[in-house]
């Protein structure tokens, strides 16, 4: 590439040097050689844009603009020179073309894409590029127009032309420096090289607005020698972007001092400019009424131009204003729901502490009542079977061994809800995990107002699963179904299990208030019991425990009212429990737990 650049400027040297100034040739010559260059410069830029990081397409493509608006620009000339046979008019109204060509290189310089940074929203961005355009825009209109339609004057618009747009070079070439030594590692090489270019531009803006106003200017003058280094300087930059592609992907410098910059840059300083951008108005207002000396006619304008930039400034500051305050409220929703469900799972956590200590107590209290119990089992089948003891009282010694059998089931239940063992996969009948939970759930039905319904199906396949965890699924559901229809007026919860071709069904139907939202039921933290009597966190923790074991679990408000919730479980065809007989004559009518 760097044969490339010297061959192209040795050609275009030699052929400034052998043509005669002014002839058709040369002008021909020199016009389409500098239309071309910006092309090279735009096909070196866009190298870089196909990366997945925005942020750096986006700065590449920006220059690219930058290039294409020079070459806009450089069209007007060439139509002029070439089609019109004509020179260029001293004031000429395309010149804007090569002023606003520096706005997307600063919007790009904003970027800073070296920089690990937060991906910001793209309307922003997009935003402040046309605050940017609009401000600069309005400059121009301000400093140098006057001079070209209320009072023409060809001294006065080239003087205040170059002057804004050696302050606008100024500041790009102040930019790339700063980037410059400000980075690290490939992106330094980069910077370097793109400062470089601009230097080269400011170099050659600065050397033929010299020599035009001298009247020493002609397109393919050796005074285009810099200038056509500047965008075959921009076309090697890409170059280099590209041959290190895999080192500018990487971010340099310091990676938290970048994230601390990050949010600093993207909040504060684009309102800054865009409140600088604001108040400025008003004070050129005040200096073309008040301190400058040009007549009526560039006061005029001058006035108009300021209120016309007014209106689209103010409304993007409006704009603007409006989305960062929706992005605000939004983040300040985000931080509040996070806080509260910290909140919420701190007390989860300090309430499943209470409960592991309340569980191994409930654990050894119900192992330590298994002793008394087997004592009075023992007893009891002493007296129920002894023939010497009246009937009478063996029949009360019959009926005490069969509570006594009873309560040994429900601290069986209770010891092996509240052991903490692995998961064990085992072939299980749901009937019996069902009747478990109810059992164990039945201890706690202080109220009359509420019952339980078991329906089971007598013939039912097997399923294969850990026990303890599906009891605690169907304890949990049921819980929630007794506070619910408590907190009304009561009502029936309806337990029915039933096949399904290859599932094996369990149904709650109960008759209580219903739900609010279904579909947010297995959510993590979603409760809509009062602050202290729920986390949210017992359906999705059951939604979780069902999916492991490759069932689904839906819930839904029936139209007669109350809710329904459904576990569904894969069947094992093969395989019936050996229970479903004793199961078949339990499950034949309605149960009722007090």
């Amino acid at each position: 590439m760097i044969g490339t650049w010297l061959f192209i400027l040795v050609i275009y040297t030699s052929v400034s040097l052998l043509l005669k100034r002014g002839s058709e040739t040369l002008n021909t010559f020199g016009n389409l050689v500098q239309c071309v260059l910006p092309l090279l410069a735009n096909a070196g830029l866009l190298l870089n844009a196909g990366t997945p990081k925005w942020r750096q397409n986006l700065f590449w493509m920006l220059m690219a603009v930058s290039c294409t608006l020079w070459m806009i620009g450089q069209f007007q000339w060439t139509y002029y020179e070439i089609y019109l046979h004509q020179p260029v008019p001293d004031l000429n109204g395309g010149d804007i073309l090569f002023f606003l060509r520096g706005i997307p290189m600063m919007a790009a310089l904003a970027l800073r894409p070296h920089l690990r940074r937060g991906e910001v929203q793209l309307r922003f961005g997009y935003l402040d590029f046309v605050l940017l355009f609009i401000w600069w825009t309005y400059l121009y209109a301000f400093a140098v127009l006057p001079w070209l339609y209320a009072s023409p004057g060809i001294e006065q618009y080239n003087y205040n032309y170059n002057l804004l747009a050696n302050i606008q070079n100024m500041v790009i070439v102040a930019g790339w420096g700063a980037l410059w030594l400000g980075s690290r590692g490939a992106w330094r090489i980069v910077y370097a090289n793109l400062f470089g270019a601009s230097a080269a531009y400011l170099l050659s803006s600065l050397t033929i607005n010299v020599a035009i106003a001298n009247h020493r200017y002609y397109t393919g003058s050796l005074y285009d020698i810099p200038l056509l280094s500047s965008f075959l300087w921009f076309a090697f930059a890409g170059a280099i972007a590209y041959q290190y592609r895999d080192k500018v992907d990487a971010p340099s410098g310091n990676a938290s001092d970048s994230d601390a910059d990050s949010t600093l840059d993207e909040s504060v300083w684009p309102a800054r400019f865009a409140m600088a951008a604001v108040i400025s108005l008003p004070l050129f207002a005040i200096y073309t009424l008040r301190f400058s000396h040009e007549g009526l006619e560039v006061r005029d304008f001058r006035l108009m131009a300021t209120l016309i930039a007014a209106v689209p400034l103010a409304l993007l500051i409006f704009l603007r204003t409006h989305l960062a305050d929706k992005d605000r409220t939004r983040l300040l929703a985000r931080s509040e729901q996070s806080v509260e469900n910290l909140k919420r799972l701190q007390a989860q956590m300090v309430q499943s502490e209470k409960l592991v200590s309340l569980g191994q107590l409930a654990a050894g209290a119900a192992h330590e009542i298994n002793n008394p119990l087997a004592a009075i089992l023992g007893f009891s089948d002493l007296l129920a079977d002894d023939p010497t003891v009246p009937e009478k009282a063996r029949a009360t010694a019959a009926k005490i061994r069969d509570q006594a059998r009873r309560t040994k089931t429900l601290v069986g239940n209770l010891l092996s809800f509240a052991r903490q063992v692995p998961p064990e996969r085992t072939l299980l009948d749901i009937n019996t995990v069902v009747n478990n939970a109810v059992q164990l759930r039945a201890l706690d039905l202080r109220s009359g107002t509420s019952r339980i319904e078991l329906h089971l199906e007598s013939v039912l396949p097997g399923v294969r699963g850990d026990g303890n965890q599906l009891m605690q699924v169907f304890f949990n559901i049921i819980s929630n179904a007794l506070e619910a229809m408590e907190a009304a007026t009561g009502g029936v919860l309806t337990v029915k299990t039933i096949r399904d071709r290859g599932n094996v069904v369990i149904l709650f139907s109960d008759a209580g208030p219903g739900l609010q939202d279904p579909h947010r039921v297995f959510d993590p933290f979603y409760t809509t019991k009062p602050v202290g009597k729920g986390t949210g966190l017992g359906l999705s923790i059951c939604f979780g425990i069902v999916q492991e074991h490759g069932g689904k679990i839906l819930c839904y408000n029936r139209q007669e009212g109350g809710a329904v919730f459904r576990v569904e479980l894969p069947a094992v065809l093969a395989a019936f429990p050996a229970k479903e007989l004793h199961l078949t004559s339990s499950s034949s009518s309605p149960q009722k737990g007090s």
